[in-house]
């Protein structure tokens, strides 16, 4: 009797209960990411009748960036079609320190977080929005020169170093490339 009762009153609160037909069940290693699942499973399938959407952590609209790589693309196109010959030179901004153009420049859209670990000690840095690398407040055009000031010896920097992709999730650095 007390289990009827129990099925009964869940029925009248749930809104969604006559409509299920099906459920799917993800398991995960750990709870870090759970929220941005159920926020991506609920705007991929949009239930009806579900007023939240979810939001994802550390999120960012593209849209202002897409728009104006679009018109850049396009005027680019436009230049070529009507034989302009457009002359883009390196201005103080375009060059990092030591007079080198940043190497991550082109891989990134935005300030990043790298770390690394080296004989049992982690060391960290940020990628700024140039694309050069600070570490201990010292400026690098390229990760491997950032790695050698660490390790005090050559470096391959693009395996040296990690890059926050998403909260908690390090990937090596030369996952940008591929």
């Amino acid at each position: 009797m007390c289990q009827h009762v129990e099925n009964i009153s869940r029925e009248a609160k749930d809104h969604h209960g006559n409509s299920w037909d099906r459920f799917s069940l993800y398991l995960t290693i750990g709870d870090k990411h759970l929220k941005e699942l159920e926020s991506l499973i609920l705007r991929i399938t949009k239930p009806k009748g579900n007023r939240v959407k979810g939001k994802l952590a550390r999120s960012e609209n593209l849209k202002r960036k897409l728009t104006a790589d679009i018109k850049t693309i396009q005027r680019a196109q436009l230049n070529g079609i009507i034989g302009r010959i457009v002359i883009v030179g390196k201005t103080e901004q375009d060059v990092g320190a030591g007079g080198r153009t940043p190497v991550l420049r082109t891989y990134i859209s935005g300030p990043m977080k790298l770390r690394a670990e080296y004989k049992g000690k982690t060391y960290t840095g940020t990628i700024r929005h140039d694309g050069s690398i600070r570490v201990n407040r010292n400026v690098f055009t390229s990760p491997s020169k950032a790695g050698s000031a660490v390790t005090q010896n050559a470096c391959d920097g693009w395996v040296f170093w990690k890059y926050e992709r998403a909260p908690g999730d390090w990937v090596l650095l030369d996952e940008l490339r591929k």
